[in-house]
């Protein structure tokens, strides 16, 4: 029988040093954004009960689910989005304060990935939500807060797409397929694959809407996108939706984004709790989307209080991962010195150690019994300054390779 205790479960890692400074300067670098535009830090439970993630808008696959179960043998979820769980925790606790809720959190999400080879099951995902506004200006300042997210770091190029899932919502009514196939042409659009996508639209018959399903993932550019698809289908729902999306296109372009924003008609989110405008950042260097987000006013009412939001994620291990290779993220550092305690002087090393620690100094309390191995570590890692702690403290510096007082 094969022993599992020494590897990490498929889609997981473990971080080290380098990484997780870089994890923490990208989150510390994007919650210093969201506080200084009103956004308040929320955390929600890493698990959850399985009905927040089973019904309606909210619904995931159970394949796509880490499952347990509690003492009392009730399922349980561990969270595969952030979104969800946040909506819970407004039409509950959040409920009697007023509007508009501005929240942000930093938290751990876990999705089995088994058919996308190469994705992690668990990532550092970070994000906002404003809660309460229906209006345009609402979903203007969740996107200008994106484009300051992505520019966050200088030297990295980045562009945004923009998008409305009411486009691809109102095609598939108009074709009246049952929920299972709508889902099907859903999820070969986001995967891209475009023959199993034909095939399937091909089997449920030649019109002008199955024929702009199967342009749908080519509808992609500029300004120019809006009269393409204009031309597809004569529909005045359709229409109205292009025209909003259009007007979002220009007004963001007073960003002074020139060719970094672009249409995509073709955005189809995995999540089914987008009910308008939707968006993803990329990062150049990076192969995949990092930020993802968009309009969603009725997820909440799913738990009881109808209020209108909109709000974006961002995978903060994707983006670290970037910043690292760039170096534009901090490296570690030797400490400035290490503590050594002659014979019965160790309490005293380690509050000595301590108080250095309290005034700023990066200090190490040397766990070595000989000074000579003590000596040999702090060249080792190139540390400058040596304490030696008896009746009185000693001073050595490093200089030409050897530690003199």
């Amino acid at each position: 029988m094969r022993s599992y205790e020494l590897i990490t479960p498929e889609g997981t890692k473990d971080i080290l040093f380098d990484e997780c400074l870089a994890m923490r300067d990208v989150e510390d670098k994007y919650n210093k954004i969201f506080k200084g535009m009103g956004y308040s830090e929320v955390i929600t439970p890493g698990i959850e009960f399985y009905d927040v993630f089973s019904h309606g808008a909210r619904k995931y696959s159970q394949e796509s689910l880490y499952k347990l179960s509690d003492s009392k043998g009730r399922l349980i979820t561990m969270r595969p989005d952030s979104t969800i769980p946040i909506a819970r925790l407004v039409a509950t606790r959040l409920r009697d304060m007023s509007l508009p809720l501005r929240l942000f959190y930093t938290q751990n999400v876990y999705e089995n990935n088994k058919l996308l080879k190469g994705r992690s099951d668990e990532i550092v995902q970070s994000g906002i939500e404003l809660i309460g506004s229906e209006y345009k200006r609402a979903d203007f300042e969740v996107m200008s807060i994106a484009v300051s997210v992505l520019k966050a770091y200088k030297g990295t190029d980045f562009r945004l797409e923009i998008g409305d899932i009411g486009f691809f919502k109102e095609l598939v009514a108009l074709l009246e397929v049952d929920e299972r196939v709508s889902e099907e042409i859903r999820y070969l659009i986001e995967a891209k694959n475009y023959p199993a996508l034909n095939d399937l639209l091909d089997s449920i018959g030649h019109n002008d809407v199955t024929k702009a399903l199967k342009k749908l993932p080519s509808l992609f550019g500029g300004v120019e996108v809006f009269e393409k698809a204009s031309k597809l289908v004569a529909n005045d729902k359709i229409q109205a939706i292009l025209d909003n999306l259009k007007e979002f296109y220009n007004s963001l372009q007073q960003l002074g984004l020139g060719d970094k924003l672009s249409v995509d008609l073709g955005i189809v989110n995995r999540t089914d709790y987008y009910t308008g405008i939707v968006f993803k950042g990329y990062l150049s260097g990076v192969g995949e989307a990092v930020l993802q987000g968009g309009r969603y006013n009725k997820l909440i009412s799913e738990f009881g209080y109808n209020v209108p939001a909109t709000g974006f994620a961002i995978n903060i291990n994707l983006v670290a991962a970037l910043v690292r290779k760039l170096g534009l993220s901090p490296a570690s550092k030797a400490p400035d010195a290490v503590v050594f305690a002659e014979h019965g002087h160790c309490i005293d090393a380690i509050t000595f150690a301590l108080s250095l620690a309290e005034n700023g100094t990066v200090a190490e309390n040397a766990v070595f019994e000989d000074l000579n191995d003590t000596i040999g570590y702090c060249k080792s890692k190139n540390i400058k300054t040596l304490y030696i702690v008896s009746d009185e403290v000693k001073t050595l510096t490093l200089k030409d390779g050897d530690y003199v007082e």
